[in-house]
């Protein structure tokens, strides 16, 4: 029975007005459990950044109340920054096995381990964590085990659906739970945090299955090899793929390290099914005919240093693409994705293959529901307060609208932000504050040693380049007695300049002589006026601002 004096407080980390990045805190009667863990990938601003995680800054400060985290289902943009997180707060994970063997896996790549009180649950299983007891219940997405969690508290009951849709016709048989997502709506539920990455999208989603039948009849249309590129994790995806190339006769080799880590973790775990014979080692394709193979490979999203990327380019050691091959994208591009994905389909054509990447091919559908899943979602769960998640601003805002629609109350809908501290009990509903909440860049093995500055001078750098000052100064005399010598890159090439650099030089001299006639010692000063000076006469002659470094070296 809900206290009508608790209150509850969802604190979203990241996921609102953004893709990816997902985590909420929770908070009630002095207990906090988080819900994901995920990161995000960089845009095309944040130049050589690998990951963006949250900032996790509120939880550890709070770190002894923190009690566990508890995890949705597998994918990177809710469990992938586990790694960084839990190394500042070491508490308990709570997901289903597939969910937790892929972070195991992940884990280990970091030399971590889960906490000792970590446990898989089954789905419909309840953990009690504190004052606040955490209910997993089954709900359809594009990876196996993915749950929604309703959190049973003093103050009343949350729900977060996680990322969902309603398929009619799963690939495991497992549809999702509705007949518990309306029984909670009839016990009555405080407040909803809900999926809206489709929002945009009107009607249904399409059923996983229906991709299973399309890929079917790619491959048995295909006369020499297939080569089929999807996301890592979808291992319904996988299955399918797997049971076509077998039914055609078809031996399947897969390429790619976290595609090679998925189908192992998802094998030893039961999730896939392989025929005996069907797998074989990238090593040993040779041994069997183009047209009796199936490749499956990462690079869906047309990223850099994938398997598939590295085929369309010539630059990958084991497979090279050949006039007849059959490549797939089983994948719509994510949302800044789109030329990388273009320009791998261009160079697979430049190659000979047939490349079948169009929406109306059939070979891939989305793993969230559509306006009508969603108002679905709400007509189960009849939440007295709702809270749209998981998408940019615009997703937010379209699917408040559906909840309008459905005659929700607008001012039952709350809009908020990450970092901000909604308030819900029986009495009512307010953002009432805010707390530290942002992006941290993970660039190699630095984690938060990129900040804004930082991308600054990279994108400087990127755009015009840096030009090297050196001179060398007597210790004594403070007079000049070598250079200026000036090294530039990405800026112009010095020997197609050599004009415009001697002119730079006489700049450069004249501000050191000044210099020199007034006696001045303080090289940070002297540095100063080089840069101003020259850095005027650049971008008058060439309207580009290079990034500028003097160097003093004292002899």
């Amino acid at each position: 029975m809900a206290s009508k004096k608790t209150k509850l407080s969802i604190i979203p980390l990241g996921g609102l007005g953004e893709i990816g990045k997902n985590m909420t805190a929770v908070e009630c009667g002095g207990d906090i459990v988080v819900v994901d863990s995920g990161l995000a990938f960089p845009d095309e601003e944040m130049f050589g950044v690998d990951l963006v995680i949250p900032d996790i800054s509120y939880l550890v400060e709070n770190r002894d109340r923190v009690l566990g985290i508890l995890l949705t289902h597998g994918h990177e943009d809710h469990v992938g920054s586990l790694p960084y997180v839990l190394k500042s707060l070491p508490v308990p994970v709570f997901g289903t096995r597939l969910t937790l063997g892929l972070v195991q896996s992940k884990l280990q790549e970091h030399g971590l381990v889960l906490h000792d009180a970590s446990k898989a649950v089954r789905r419909g299983e309840t953990v009690r964590l504190g004052c606040i007891q955490a209910e997993f219940f089954r709900v359809n997405h594009s990876i196996p085990d993915a749950c929604g969690i309703a959190l049973h508290t003093p103050a009343g009951v949350a729900v977060f659906t996680g990322d969902f849709k309603f398929d009619q016709t799963p690939v495991d048989g497992e549809v999702a739970d509705i007949a518990r997502l309306a029984e909670l709506g009839d016990q009555g539920v405080l407040a909803l945090f809900s999926d809206s990455t489709n929002a945009e999208r009107p009607g249904y989603t399409g059923s996983e299955s229906s991709v299973g039948r399309a890929l079917a009849e790619v491959i048995g249309a295909a006369k020499q090899r297939v080569i089929l590129a999807t996301f890592a994790s979808n291992v319904h995806r996988i299955q399918q793929i797997i049971t076509a190339a077998h039914q055609h006769g078809r031996k399947v080799a897969v390429v790619g390290r976290s595609m090679e880590n998925v189908v192992g973790v998802a094998t030893d775990l039961g999730y896939l099914k392989i025929p005996d014979g069907t797998l074989v080692g990238i090593d040993d394709m040779r041994r069997f005919p183009a047209e009796q193979m199936v490749i499956i490979s990462t690079g869906s999203q047309g990223e850099p240093m994938s398997a598939l990327t590295r085929m369309s380019t010539g630059e990958h050691r084991k497979v090279e693409i050949v006039p007849g091959d059959t490549v797939v994208f089983s994948a719509s591009p994510i949302p800044g994705n789109e030329k990388a994905v273009a320009r791998t389909v261009d160079n697979l054509y430049r190659r000979g293959a047939q490349v079948v990447y169009d929406r109306a091919a059939g070979v891939h559908v989305s793993g969230h529901g559509s306006q009508e899943e969603q108002k679905l979602m709400l007509n189960l769960v009849r939440p007295k307060y709702f809270i749209p998640a998981h998408g940019e601003y615009r997703h937010l805002i379209l699917h408040a609208r559906t909840a309008e629609s459905l005659g929700f109350p607008k001012e039952n809908i709350i809009l908020a932000e990450n970092g901000s501290v909604i308030e819900v009990s029986a009495q009512g509903a307010a953002i009432t504050g805010k707390v530290t909440a942002g992006k941290v860049l993970v660039d190699g093995l630095g984690v938060g040693d990129v900040g804004n500055i930082v991308l600054r001078d990279r994108k400087q750098l990127a755009e015009d380049g840096v030009i090297v000052v050196m001179v060398a100064v007597d210790r004594d005399s403070n007079l000049v007695v070598s250079g200026p010598d000036l090294v530039s890159r990405g800026f112009v090439y010095v020997r197609e300049s050599e004009r415009l650099m001697e002119e730079a030089k006489v700049r450069i001299r004249e501000t050191l002589h000044r210099s020199e006639e007034k006696r001045l010692t303080d090289w940070s000063s002297v540095k100063q006026s080089v840069r101003d000076v020259l850095g005027k006469f650049l971008y008058d002659r060439t309207r580009r601002r290079p990034m500028i470094l003097p160097i003093v070296i004292e002899v």
